[in-house]
């Protein structure tokens, strides 16, 4: 289980860090065209805007699973190790349902106005909107995989 963890770890920071590439070269490309060249690049403000936006979603999940996410230690420190076992797990089935919900209603949200076409690009906002959903299915794999975790860490009397 840990190299499925490893794996999609790797493809999280992968996925991201092409996202702020994209995000760097798109915007140098536009700059340097509209000022050196005076021809701005219509699409590029668009392009960088969604990479953005998906590079948020890998990012949000790939902090999740690292443990880097932010959270209120100065509250989970002062509870007992064994308390802050079982909140950790409640954290991780509440980040499960929440990853759940941002799939659901980043699929409706697409649905409903994905036939709308973006200005700059001339593609369907289908694509760009859909990386809520995404982002959801990163969460709930995360989830699943630290709730995963929780369960075997565990002491063989079964108490955390």
């Amino acid at each position: 289980m840990q190299r499925a963890e490893n794996a999609f770890k790797r493809l999280l920071a992968g996925l991201s860090g092409m996202s702020i590439l994209v995000v760097f070269g798109v915007v140098f490309a536009g700059s340097v065209s509209r000022y050196l060249f005076s021809a701005p690049l219509q699409w590029s403000e668009e392009v960088a805007k969604y990479a953005m936006i998906y590079g948020c979603m890998f990012g949000v999940a790939y902090a999740y699973l690292q443990g880097t996410q932010i959270t209120f230690s100065i509250v989970i420190d002062t509870v007992p190790k064994a308390l802050r076992h079982k909140i950790s797990l409640l954290i991780d089935i509440v980040t499960l349902i929440l990853g759940g919900v941002l799939t659901y209603s980043g699929l409706i949200f697409a649905g409903k106005r994905g036939g709308i076409v973006a200005s700059g690009l001339g593609i369907q906002m289908y694509w760009a909107q859909i990386a809520l959903t995404v982002g959801g299915v990163c969460l709930v794999v995360a989830a699943i995989l630290r709730i995963i975790a929780f369960f075997k860490s565990r002491p063989a009397g079964g108490e955390a």
